[in-house]
């Protein structure tokens, strides 16, 4: 990744240094929330909706939304390839393409992931999205799924995470990246955007063929426009928030909880927003990038929903619905920690890394929330019979 990125290019011409860490550290904070903010704007515009994606399909057999997010997903996974063909970016400095398989976790993880965002009503960036226009019932799964993401990264329930779906008894070990390249045998460039545009290429195949689709506005606008946000996210942490540590005099990615490339995804940073709420005052805190996703999805959900008169305040219609969702909550936030990621951490960010588990992820989302609607169906006609 040699060479000057367009970002440090701006910066210098507005007279700031680029390599100054807190510069850097600050620059990605803030682009991340102009980022997400673009995210939340059109989410709410359009109406973007992963669980609802699964829904239509599994209550009406309707796949324009499902398409909408398979269109993010192309578009990702080509810009991805594109520039880690370019060697702009490493995808092998995410969390998401290791040496190790953790295929337990994953199914499990994303099963109790699809099931959560069932019962809440909506994954987590649906859950930012609806805060910002107003439902409170978004704010009660803010609170909890963030503090389970919380204790299932670091805290009781964590240590079943390690110990049992990430034991090295159910963990499979290869050599070099987990990644289909990989595992196909192609890991050069060449064979890595060969692969990436083979896919995107199918994926924008299947969702183009529908002349219906083709007509809907808000859901090719929502596609694209996320799709182009995770790979603009890999490329602000990945290319230009890599810089050389001044105390460690080594390459580090600045601005970014793992400490490596990132973009979207709203689980874990859920967590990390809520534990510097509670610890703003220790300067080892800090505002990175997930955090100000997080805080950046929210306010273009609301300003969308001032300028677009969709604001209003939403509660909970009785104490069942209440407590639906926080059970919700909580398995959202506990599978998605164990999953390493959500509906777009996994399901786009992940999966335009091409690795092995984000497939593995995804598959089981969608599996535990058309499952969860399918009892969920079955017990309404019961009740109603």
């Amino acid at each position: 990744m040699e060479g000057i990125d367009l970002i440090s290019q701006v910066l210098a011409a507005l007279g700031w240094d680029a390599n100054d860490p807190l510069v850097k550290t600050r620059t990605v904070a803030w682009l991340a929330f102009a980022l997400a903010f673009i995210f939340g704007y059109v989410g709410n515009k359009t109406q973007f909706c992963t669980m609802g994606a699964v829904s239509d399909i599994v209550n009406m057999s309707h796949w324009d939304r499902m398409r909408a997010w398979l269109l993010a997903i192309a578009v990702a996974i080509i810009g991805t390839s594109l520039m880690a063909y370019t060697g702009t970016i490493d995808v092998a400095k995410t969390i998401y393409t290791g040496s190790s398989i953790y295929w337990l976790a994953a199914l499990v993880g994303g099963l109790t992931f699809g099931i959560g965002m069932t019962l809440a009503g909506g994954c987590g960036q649906r859950t930012l999205v609806r805060l910002g226009g107003g439902n409170l019932k978004s704010l009660i799964v803010f609170i909890f799924l963030g503090y389970a993401a919380l204790v299932t990264l670091t805290g009781i329930f964590g240590a079943f995470r390690v110990s049992v779906l990430q034991a090295d008894a159910v963990t499979l070990h290869v050599d070099g990246l987990q990644t289909l390249p990989a595992l196909f045998g192609l890991v050069t460039p060449v064979g890595t955007l060969a692969i990436g545009l083979a896919i995107g290429a199918a994926l924008l195949l299947f969702v183009f063929l529908n002349k219906e689709f083709r007509s809907s506005g808000d859901n090719i606008l929502a596609g694209i426009v996320i799709g182009l946000i995770v790979a603009a996210g890999w490329y602000l942490t990945g290319r230009f928030g890599f810089g050389e540590d001044p105390d460690t005099l080594e390459m580090v990615y600045f601005g970014t909880n793992s400490h490596l490339a990132e973009s979207m995804t709203f689980v874990a940073p859920l967590a990390y927003t809520l534990n510097l709420g509670s610890l703003w005052t220790d300067s080892s805190t800090i505002v990175t990038f997930g955090v100000a996703s997080v805080l950046g999805v929210i306010a273009g959900s609301l300003v969308y929903g001032v300028v677009g008169r969709t604001f209003r305040l939403e509660s909970f219609n009785s104490s069942g619905d209440m407590f639906r969702h926080i059970i919700g909550a909580i398995l959202m936030g506990f599978g998605g920690v164990t999953a390493l990621g959500c509906t777009i951490g996994q399901g786009v960010t992940g999966i335009s890394t091409l690795a092995v588990s984000s497939f593995i992820v995804l598959a089981a989302i969608i599996a535990g929330a058309a499952l969860t609607m399918k009892v969920q169906y079955f017990l309404m006609m019961r009740a109603e019979g």
